[in-house]
């Protein structure tokens, strides 16, 4: 069997903080029986920094700021509440906990890990909206991974 160097994909959006909180988060949704799609577009047009699917169907939706400026200069976050059953904000140890509104979850992460410090509350989806992410979730899921045995089926050409 040949060994191969791990695949890193970067779709270059993000900072080099943004990845590393993206990272951590991942290892700690993982652990915790998650999988989960970055850079999700939601039906109202925005994209969601990390959509994570529990195996009970649950989402959760993980919003990156990886600074003071980036959390003062975007309030997208704020419609991303009705297109999951949780959601949390996740940043670097840097970065001031209180300005994080209080009925959100917080993580702290880094390249290595993550810690959930505040648990979200549940706000649990209807039918009708939990099948729609469950469809846009695995139909992204499902085009990403053809995109890396096919990359010229997914461009299109």
């Amino acid at each position: 069997m040949l060994l191969r160097e791990p695949l890193i994909v970067r779709d270059g959006r993000q900072s080099e903080r943004a990845e590393s909180i993206q990272r951590g988060v991942g290892r700690l949704l993982r652990a915790g029986g998650y999988s989960m799609v970055t850079e999700l577009p939601l039906a109202s047009g925005r994209r969601a920094d990390i959509v994570a699917l529990g195996g009970g169907g649950e989402i959760w939706i993980v919003e990156i700021k990886s600074s003071i400026e980036d959390f003062r200069a975007d309030h997208k976050w704020e419609e991303y509440r009705p297109f999951c059953d949780r959601f949390s904000f996740a940043t670097l140890a840097d970065v001031p906990a209180e300005i994080f509104p209080e009925d959100a979850g917080f993580i702290l992460a880094d390249a290595y890990g993550a810690e959930e410090v505040r648990p979200p509350p549940a706000h649990p989806l209807t039918g009708a909206r939990r099948k729609a992410m469950l469809l846009r979730y695995a139909h992204a899921a499902a085009a990403r991974l053809h995109g890396l045995i096919d990359p010229l089926a997914v461009a299109g050409l």
